[in-house]
């Protein structure tokens, strides 16, 4: 595999390079995109029903039902589309605009994948953004804390951008930044999650995953509960890593707090080893405990997942991590998808596909 790696970073540099060297009007001129079909559906969920007969003169609750619990899903197919569709979920406080147009305005993952010839698949996980409709309690209030996550996306130490991050520093592109956020409509459940998500893998088939943050568990999950999960991309999972029961690694601690993993049977576990797992990590991670918890939360991320590769593999999978700045591609932030780079980025992941014959 050494020397995919190299061919690959060859190639990377020298698409880097052209990218960097390219006018500002070349990269805007985009030829037209012809999408060949798009729509949007809801999967899983459940309904409740309340006993009783409805009265249509005299409405009450008796004898009325409450769908609730859904995932959203808006898609486009292109024109010679490849075999195996895009899945792209969000992470926490998201929802599918994670991979629409960036914060400044340039074409997202969902567009630069189309123009791949990709079919793309965005969600909005039940209860939240268009998968609203919560059947439990919920309670939202407006607490600022745009500038903490300002730091716990590694976009800078609060009101500092780090040198060199790819993120567009004006007032505009920070405030479609903190727009793109939107509220829980009731409690996190990662069971449900995977299981609206599972049923969109039986609904539209084989197909890859593309995971971000919080997502990267409920993937994992995802792909236990449905075989039509070919492949799994992660961007930054942070938490809801599965290790094999027996073999759950010890809390690992940060200033952030402490990472803990989860068990699973073996028999479920065995099934992450039988599709090809990427994930990409960016810059700005410590190397040593830091008192900041908005980056050291990060660092013992990146020390889990890489504990979790090599459990993976040492039953015979074929996981890869990546750290971004490793690769001589550097300032990326919490969400390299949508990048200054973000064109660089997706030519990493689809040089990944490529390599696993997953692009046919």
């Amino acid at each position: 595999m050494k020397w995919l790696y190299q061919k690959s970073f060859l190639f990377l540099f020298f698409f880097y390079f052209m990218v960097s060297c390219s006018s500002t009007k070349a990269i805007k001129e985009k030829k037209y995109l012809i999408v060949k079909e798009q729509g949007s559906f809801a999967v899983g969920g459940t309904i409740i029903t309340n006993p009783g007969t409805f009265n249509p003169y005299k409405p009450t609750s008796e004898g009325q039902t409450f769908r609730g619990d859904h995932a959203y899903v808006f898609y486009q197919i292109p024109q010679k589309a490849r075999k195996f569709p895009l899945v792209m979920w969000h992470g926490i406080g998201q929802f599918s605009k994670t991979w629409e147009t960036t914060p400044d305005g340039r074409e997202g993952y969902q567009t630069i994948f189309l123009r791949k010839n990709f079919s793309v698949y965005l969600i909005n996980q039940p209860r939240r953004g268009n998968a609203g409709r919560s059947t439990v309690p919920a309670v939202i209030n407006p607490i600022p804390d745009e500038q903490q996550w300002f730091d716990v996306f590694r976009v800078g130490v609060w009101p500092n951008y780090f040198e060199g991050v790819q993120f567009a520093r004006d007032n505009e592109t920070l405030n479609q930044y903190f727009r793109a956020m939107t509220p829980n409509i009731g409690s996190i459940d990662s069971q449900l999650n995977s299981d609206a998500i599972a049923a969109l893998f039986h609904k539209i088939g084989p197909a890859i995953l593309v995971t971000h943050s919080h997502s990267g568990g409920m993937g994992w999950l995802t792909a236990v509960k449905n075989q039509n999960v070919k492949a799994i991309v992660s961007y930054e999972p942070g938490s809801g890593f599965l290790f094999p029961e027996g073999e759950v690694p010890s809390a690992l601690t940060s200033s952030a707090g402490a990472l803990e993993a989860s068990a699973v049977p073996m028999k479920d576990f065995l099934k992450l080893t039988q599709l090809p797992i990427v994930i990409y990590y960016g810059d700005n991670i410590p190397t040593t405990p830091s008192d900041n918890p908005g980056a050291d939360g990060w660092r013992v991320r990146l020390q889990m997942a890489r504990l979790w590769r090599d459990v993976v593999n040492k039953y015979g999978g074929d996981v890869t991590v990546v750290h971004l700045p490793e690769m001589g591609i550097k300032g990326n932030t919490h969400f390299p998808f949508s990048d200054l780079n973000n064109l660089v980025i997706a030519e990493v992941m689809s040089q990944w596909l490529k390599e696993n014959g997953l692009d046919k």
